[in-house]
């Protein structure tokens, strides 16, 4: 089942990322079901799963249900453009095609789902670890960070919660290097960071703001590295 599973995902990877230009894209978008590249779009998702599963003629019907619901999809979501916020819409379009990958790859070879495995306590730590690392932690650095105030935070130069942002990715690199037991990763983290905000900690007339991202940097590594011994020394007791 997995091998199946496996081909009809990359068969979607190679349809809907691999060979879509933004060209066709645009073009679907702008005459949706009228565009050639739309029916393009379908022969292509066609052709991966029939080349993918060797043009074994005994798929017949779950080839043509991926493929036509594929193109339902996404002419629903054509017609859905600018009425709705494009990433949600993407996320959406992503969602409804891998349920129906998994539906037909279920329906053709039928599998079990062991709740018991996906509710398992290393499972629910594991999610409580990386629940703590982005959400809470944010609130704490917020918390933490708010004692001191500095008049670029409020400048328009800046994206819009960058900074909460970077925060999260960075204590999500440093998990998962703890995981892997790479330490010296997250060195090097710390050294890439340190280059990209080097305009930054070099101003010389403005102390506060190099103290400020020393502090907010050192928090965020101490919270991740915390939480990260934490998981770990936990799941052995498990």
């Amino acid at each position: 089942m997995m091998t199946l599973l496996i081909k009809l995902l990359i068969a979607h990877v190679i349809g809907d990322f691999v060979l879509q230009p933004n060209s066709w894209v645009d073009d679907k978008k702008e005459n949706t079901y009228k565009s050639k590249y739309f029916y393009f779009h379908g022969l292509i998702h066609l052709l991966a799963l029939l080349v993918l599963l060797a043009f074994d003629w005994s798929y017949w019907i779950l080839i043509l249900t991926i493929v036509i619901s594929h193109l339902i999809i996404d002419l629903i979501k054509l017609k859905l453009n600018g009425k709705v916020n494009s990433r949600l819409l993407f996320a959406i379009d992503q969602i409804l095609h891998l349920a129906i990958i998994g539906l037909v790859a279920y329906i053709r070879i039928p599998f079990e789902i062991e709740l018991d495995t996906l509710f398992s306590t290393s499972v629910l730590l594991l999610i409580l670890a990386i629940l703590t690392i982005t959400f809470v932690s944010s609130i704490i650095m917020k918390i933490m960070m708010g004692t001191w105030s500095l008049e670029e935070d409020s400048s328009e130069d800046s994206l819009k919660n960058a900074g909460k942002y970077i925060g999260i990715l960075e204590r999500l690199f440093v998990f998962g290097f703890i995981l892997i037991n790479q330490w010296s990763a997250i060195g090097l983290l710390i050294a890439a960071k340190s280059v990209f905000r080097f305009g930054d900690l070099s101003r010389a007339k403005d102390r506060k703001l190099t103290e400020y991202i020393l502090i907010g940097t050192l928090m965020s590594f101490g919270l991740a590295i915390t939480i990260g011994l934490t998981y770990k020394y936990l799941i052995k007791l498990l």
